[in-house]
């Protein structure tokens, strides 16, 4: 069990997990691991939370994390990166996006988004990163390619070769939006971490 790593995507519908869970698990399979995924939708529809479980190692069985294995929690969003901090294993990562998306019940004024998430963030696990994926996204030319600006930031954290995220995303992003998705990696690669 010991060689297997656990990344949770955490965020909410249209933010674009689900392609960023595939060029990762991608990634992970050109780099020569065996790679599980799960993916749990909390609502049909934009807005609604989403998860995505990708799990490597030599030989992974299961494609879930359990509470308090997860080695990188990667949030698109913060209050869904707090949601999931269960799931963090003690010394994990977080790598998070500094942007906010209120839920049904802030939008119908039932409840107030937390202040400070990312102040939050920083004392609940020494190992956070902030991203401004949204200012990075709009550089590159397209705000849709956070999620790619995401990935870019995350490569700087696996020890995976530059090359072969390239690879997985020519192979999981349509031909006419390569240039301006690579654009984006670059960008959340040498520029996405903040702190």
């Amino acid at each position: 069990m010991t060689d297997i790593k656990n990344v949770l995507l955490a965020g909410v519908g249209g933010q674009g997990i689900l392609l960023a869970s595939e060029i990762l698990s991608e990634v992970l399979m050109l780099a020569g691991f065996d790679v599980k995924k799960a993916e749990v939708h909390g609502m049909a529809q934009r807005g609604g939370s989403v998860v995505s479980h990708v799990r490597y190692g030599k030989k992974v069985l299961s494609p879930t994390i359990s509470d308090g294995t997860a080695d990188v929690l990667f949030g698109f969003e913060l209050l869904e990166t707090c949601r999931y901090l269960s799931l963090l294993k003690k010394g994990g990562q977080v790598i998070v996006n500094n942007v906010r998306i209120s839920p049904p019940s802030v939008a119908l004024g039932q409840q107030d988004y937390p202040e400070n998430i990312p102040g939050y963030l920083r004392a609940a696990v020494d190992d956070t990163h902030i991203v401004n994926g949204m200012e990075l996204a709009e550089q590159a030319g397209d705000i849709r390619t956070v999620n790619v600006v995401l990935i870019g930031a995350l490569s700087l954290y696996l020890d995976i070769e530059k090359a072969l995220w390239i690879q997985a995303i020519k192979a999981m992003v349509p031909e006419r939006f390569l240039d301006i998705n690579i654009r984006a990696f670059e960008l959340g690669r040498e520029s996405g971490i903040t702190d």
